[in-house]
């Protein structure tokens, strides 16, 4: 039985990584952790703990000195802000034996930081949307002038975070001042709203197990500006081999030598092609528990892996999921497992 300490602990993204994890062969002793405390009583974990957030100055002494009391055998986060702050203090969290399963230093800050990884990707010739980095309001002009419609975001952080739609100047200026955004946030010319994920595991350089995912809907999208929420809706499997090379080509583009989970998103422009937006790494998307319920259960070969355990080889490496199997979400109920087929024979009104 190994002990595997789980950052964000109650949130969903993690409780669906528990959730993988109870559900598989495994028999591990799983310890939570949260700065919020009353998430820890929503995970299904045998210990809990309290901890700081990841930027707050207390988070590295608190977190090195609670893997001292909790002396788990691996760690992983699902929270960007905490897999940056762990993988800079790598070397003394392994120091204590707790392994870690993580890309290089260097590429888990240029996955987190999406206008680093524009910028790569550009330089690298990978198709990208066309983006800035809004300085100064004169960058905002620039690119209003050439696109008429642009996307605002944040350079960092999740959800949607800072996402913004719009073909208004004055607003644009506007919301990049009310986050005092000005040098962290990115401009780029807008593509369609369909979007596509490829989750995938790397050991050393070789690619364990991808499978790709397109969204079909956001939940709670109607109570934001952008549309976006970070929670989706309705989710369904795919097997595109132009989004399979896209995302292979993101990848390969910041990290010769992947190691660990790299979830590349995607949008589709509108001639019906995918460009890579963000890197999602070190974790897995919210739904991960999708691919479980269907047979994939990737948390648990990550941890195996992680856990010094042999390497699985799958028959099917790259989509192993058939296409068209849906994942339906909503608040305070479990999800559903459907098909596509079945979803578009209801919208068609068909009982």
């Amino acid at each position: 039985m190994a002990r595997i300490q789980l950052g964000g602990a109650g949130g969903a993204p993690t409780n669906n990584v528990i959730r993988s994890l109870r559900e598989s062969d495994r028999d591990d002793y799983l310890i939570g952790t949260s700065s919020v405390s009353s998430d820890l009583l929503l995970a299904d974990v045998d210990e809990r703990h309290k901890i700081p957030s990841a930027t707050a100055d207390s988070y590295r002494k608190a977190a090195l000195a609670l893997l001292d009391s909790t002396r788990p055998d691996f760690l992983h986060l699902q929270n960007d802000y905490e897999v940056q702050a762990i993988s800079r203090i790598r070397e003394e969290v392994e120091a204590r034996g707790v392994r870690l399963f993580l890309p290089a230093a260097e590429t888990v800050d240029t996955c987190v930081d999406k206008w680093r990884s524009y910028e790569i990707w550009r330089d690298a010739g990978v198709a990208v949307p066309d983006t800035v980095l809004v300085s100064r309001p004169e960058d905002l002009t620039a690119v209003f002038q050439k696109y008429g419609e642009v996307w605002l975001r944040a350079n960092v952080g999740g959800g949607g975070r800072g996402a913004l739609p719009t073909d208004n100047p004055e607003l644009a200026r506007l919301w990049v001042d009310r986050f005092d955004g000005w040098g962290e946030f990115m401009a780029a010319e807008r593509l369609t709203s369909s979007t596509v994920t490829w989750l995938s595991v790397w050991h050393e350089g070789t690619l364990v197990v991808a499978q790709s995912r397109r969204r079909r809907s956001w939940n709670f999208g109607d109570r934001t500006l952008s549309g976006v929420t970070g929670i989706t809706g309705v989710a369904e499997t795919v097997s595109d081999p132009v989004v399979d090379r896209v995302a292979q080509q993101a990848i390969s583009a910041i990290d010769s030598c992947p190691h660990g989970i790299f979830g590349v998103d995607m949008t589709y422009d509108h001639d019906g092609l995918p460009r890579p937006t963000e890197i999602n790494i070190g974790r897995f998307f919210t739904t991960v528990y999708f691919f479980t319920a269907a047979g994939l259960n990737m948390p648990a070969i990550y941890c195996a892996i992680g856990l010094g355990e042999e390497v699985p080889v799958l028959d099917q490496a790259i989509n192993p999921l058939p296409s068209g199997l849906a994942w339906v979400r909503g608040m305070d109920i479990d999800p559903v497992l459907t098909t596509v087929e079945e979803i578009e024979r209801l919208e068609q009104g068909d009982t």
